[in-house]
């Protein structure tokens, strides 16, 4: 059975549909990428797995099922429980997501006390085990404010939660987008540790076919609102059957050189 299933996903903004019926699933322990252009629904697919989607935008048809259950059943208080603890979510962008009102350690500690039944001593070790964990100074930035940390290291810290909630699911929405190369890099590898340490399944979203060589089990295509094309890694990337896949491999190939696939599975 997998993880996670979406099946005739339909989203709308009024009259106009974005994601047009979709289908997509992802097992346990997988990584999925999702590939698309900038409105080809790819982060909209994401925010509806957590009801995230953003004001105007409605999931009208399809189901999405999660380790059997349809979470179109669940009641808002049963989605909080579920958002972090069982499907986690790194972002590209943190200007909303973070509190700039209280500091990164009491945020944190808020969390996990949702979750958890811990004492505050111990909430606050793992706290800084987990940062420290993420190559972060953890006592000063458990001290920090949102505004005091970069993109990079706000990436860090929302990995760094991962590890504490260990979700079954982890959705990365274009997290290395606004990040310089090198850091970018060091957030992907975060996430094959994290995978590796928990067996969570990751969806990962970009528009980068460059990543998807290196970070992928399985892949899909997508452009407006419809996945052109979806199946394992190797295969999508050197057997291509849709004509938009082909023309995106061949832009690849003319911008730059042309990495093979590389499996992100343990041992491999």
């Amino acid at each position: 059975m997998s993880l996670l299933e979406l099946k005739g996903l339909r989203l709308v903004a009024g009259e106009q549909i974005l994601v047009h019926d979709i289908d997509l699933s992802i097992n346990a322990g997988e990584w999925l990428t999702v590939i698309g252009e900038s409105g080809s629904g790819k982060t909209l697919t994401g925010s509806s797995i957590g009801r995230l989607l953003p004001s105007g935008v409605s999931h009208v048809a399809g189901q999405i099922t999660f380790k059997g259950q349809s979470l179109s059943a669940l009641s808002e208080k049963q989605m909080n429980q579920l958002r972090g603890k069982e499907i986690g979510y790194v972002f590209q962008d943190y200007s909303g997501v973070f509190s700039p009102f209280l500091s990164i350690g009491k945020q944190l500690n808020e969390t996990l006390q949702v979750h958890y039944t811990w004492g505050r001593q111990e909430r606050r070790e793992r706290i800084i085990q987990a940062l420290n964990d993420v190559s972060l100074p953890a006592e000063r930035v458990v001290a920090s404010y949102p505004f005091q940390l970069s993109g990079g290291q706000l990436q860090r810290v929302s990995i760094a939660m991962a590890m504490l909630l260990e979700p079954k699911l982890l959705i990365a929405d274009e997290p290395t987008s606004a990040l310089d190369w090198i850091t970018g890099s060091e957030i992907l590898d975060l996430l094959i540790r994290l995978r590796e340490k928990t067996n969570c399944s990751i969806l990962f979203i970009t528009h980068d076919l460059k990543l998807a060589r290196r970070y992928a089990d399985q892949i899909a295509i997508m452009r407006e609102g419809n996945i052109l094309e979806s199946g394992k890694a190797e295969d999508v990337l050197t057997q291509a059957k849709h004509p938009y896949t082909q023309k995106l491999l061949a832009a690849e190939s003319m911008l730059t050189y042309t990495d093979p696939v590389i499996r992100t599975k343990r041992g491999e």
